[in-house]
């Protein structure tokens, strides 16, 4: 006795809804795989149980590479400075003296990354209330310019 149609089918929707409880959007795949594998056994109804689970398996394996090749492009490379440009621009006002080779700190008009308040170098000597602008990040500082 092979397995009928209608079986895929459910192991489909079970692994799909099995995805609701694990956040890894990974098993959906599998389950798609199985609703075509259970639409090409109502289309080759003497299709054997060996030939359905390597088609099974082939879908599966290719709709998780599509998904990593063309709509989560990236999705492995690291978090890391991802920022950057997110505070390139921002307009800050100076809260410590920022002298060169000396740090000082300025704070944001609106967090971010969590904090308003940064550390921050500069080229130039900027006193205390003056309005700056971010002009890039190196390491955890801020440098800043003038407005």
């Amino acid at each position: 006795m092979g397995l009928l149609w209608w079986h895929w089918v459910v192991l489909g929707v079970v692994l799909t809804l099995l995805e609701l409880a694990v956040p890894a959007f990974f098993l959906v795949w599998f389950g798609v795989g199985a609703i075509v594998v259970g639409l090409a056994v109502v289309a080759l109804p003497g299709l054997p149980l060996a030939w359905q689970c390597i088609t099974w398996i082939a879908v599966s394996v290719a709709f998780i590479w599509l998904w990593f090749k063309l709509f989560k492009p990236g999705f492995h490379k690291t978090g890391v400075g991802m920022s950057k440009g997110q505070l390139i621009g921002e307009i800050g006002i100076v809260i410590r003296d920022i002298r060169p080779y000396e740090r000082g700190q300025i704070r944001l008009q609106k967090p971010v990354l969590g904090d308003e308040v940064w550390e921050s170098i500069a080229d130039a000597e900027i006193k205390a209330g003056e309005r700056v602008k971010v002009l890039g990040i190196e390491g955890n500082m801020l440098k800043v310019d003038r407005t």
